[in-house]
């Protein structure tokens, strides 16, 4: 039974500080996380590159579809259990919120075992339906099969993140996540230069700083500020796992779109690019490091997004609608900001950008630079969605961010990708970004505008 004292806003500093403060506290350091978290891939690449060649960098490539998976399972129970978390405190209701965390990290710790275990298992299936090529084959299996032993430690930190997050440690958050990229900064050289294990060095400096990480995430569980967790808390009950599920199904669904998008990507890029002077493997090795390059930037718009959902759970659970909106309209503003200053990036840097993942033959850079500059073409926006489906599971609103989840990359992308190579060839699957883009910018700010007015009409709709 909820206190009185505890559904009190002002006894919560989410329902009484100034918004741009909150925002601050909360994005920064989980901004900082996501990078650092984008940043594994991009570390490993660059190393790959220097040390292994493009073909080390095309089998990253192929492998990355399990890690937005791993991070989709992560978002699916993180996010879902902070938001109920979040939702619980505002209403002042102590023992759902104990329940929800408990339940998260019981369903996080299951989930990630089942994943490893199934990676080992279907590995070579895996890497051929991702798209390696023979020559790509024998290093994907190599990275892959040691990186999926991580997966459980990938999945426990980002969720206890998120958990910690919402329970209003943010910096904590952050520092898990940072322990693990200098662990992973600091071996990557070590192990594939000085050892020279190659590809699979990379790939155990990656799990090394995956372990460290998740052990520093699990010593918060005995710390939580809000509410104190029991052994009891840490299982399974069904209703509350469908609960928790339901609230990160928006997000988890993005990382899924992601990876459907990079498999079909990935299979189009190699069958087109046979036709022409590229060949299969330099669009597929262009390809991974322009989309672990855009990684950055999305993570960046995913760690703002994630900083607002506390602030907007809470207050939505304490009736405070005025601050959920205005948390909203600034995470919008910041986010376009970012945006454009990563689109200027891409735009005017690309050659210093692709340098840094290695050599290359002339084609290989002159196709990278032309995949950066016109995929990534319509990068302002692409935040706008992403802010505004995690606004409806902040809410509990689960299905309207749903639909918003799945505009960009299943209902645009993926048909596009298909359908332009047709006509245009491999230049076709360039274009389908930006078009793509620009189509599910539109339909999301219609669906906010409307949404907006009928709460200004009704303030029961929302």
């Amino acid at each position: 039974m909820p206190s009185a004292a505890a559904s009190v806003p002002g006894r919560n500093p989410l329902g009484y500080e100034k918004i741009p403060v909150l925002l601050r506290r909360y994005a920064i350091p989980s901004i900082i996380a996501m990078v650092v978290s984008s940043l594994y891939n991009i570390v490993d690449q660059i190393f790959i590159g220097q040390g292994v060649g493009y073909l080390g960098n095309a089998a990253t490539n192929v492998a990355y579809p399990l890690t937005t998976i791993c991070l989709s399972i992560a978002l699916l129970i993180g996010i879902g259990g902070a938001s109920r978390f979040s939702l619980s405190l505002g209403a002042g209701d102590d023992e759902s919120a104990r329940r929800a965390a408990g339940t998260a990290v019981a369903m996080l710790a299951a989930a990630g075992v089942l994943y490893a275990v199934l990676i080992e298992l279907f590995l070579t299936p895996l890497m051929l339906a991702f798209g390696a090529t023979g020559e790509v084959l024998p290093y994907a299996q190599e990275y892959t099969r040691i990186t999926a032993i991580g997966m459980p430690f990938l999945i426990l930190t980002n969720g206890v993140s998120n958990l910690a997050r919402a329970d209003g440690s943010p910096r904590f958050s952050m520092a898990c996540m940072l322990l693990g990229a200098v662990i992973n900064t600091i071996l990557d050289p070590l192990f594939i230069f000085a050892f020279q294990l190659g590809i699979g060095g990379a790939a155990w400096a990656t799990v090394i700083g995956q372990a460290a990480s998740c052990a520093m995430a699990l010593s918060y569980l005995p710390r939580f500020r809000q509410v104190r967790l029991t052994r009891r808390s840490f299982r399974i009950p069904p209703r509350e796992a469908l609960r928790i599920a339901s609230l990160g199904m928006s997000n988890s669904l993005n990382q899924l779109a992601l990876t459907l998008v990079q498999i079909v990507l990935n299979n189009s890029l190699t069958y087109y690019g046979a036709f022409t002077v590229y060949g299969s493997d330099v669009p597929l090795a262009s390809c991974g490091i322009v989309m672990k390059t855009n990684a950055i930037l999305i993570g960046v718009i995913v760690g703002l997004s994630q900083g607002s959902q506390p602030i907007v759970g809470f207050n939505y659970g304490a009736k405070q609608l005025p601050r959920v909106w205005g948390t909203y309209r600034l995470a919008i503003t910041c986010s376009l900001v970012i945006s454009v200053a990563g689109w200027l990036l891409f735009q005017l840097c690309p050659q210093q950008i692709i340098s840094l993942f290695g050599t290359g033959s002339p084609e290989y850079f002159e196709f990278a630079v032309r995949f950066m500059r016109t995929y990534l073409f319509m990068a302002p926006v692409n935040g706008v969605q992403i802010l505004s489906s995690n606004f409806f599971t902040a809410i509990g609103k689960a299905p309207r961010g749903v639909f918003l989840s799945l505009t960009r990359q299943v209902l645009f992308l993926i048909p596009l990708i298909l359908i332009l190579p047709l006509f245009l060839g491999l230049d076709g699957i360039l274009y389908a970004a930006p078009i793509a883009d620009a189509v599910a910018f539109a339909v999301t700010v219609v669906f906010m505008l409307a949404f907006y007015r009928s709460t200004k009409r009704s303030p029961a709709v929302i």
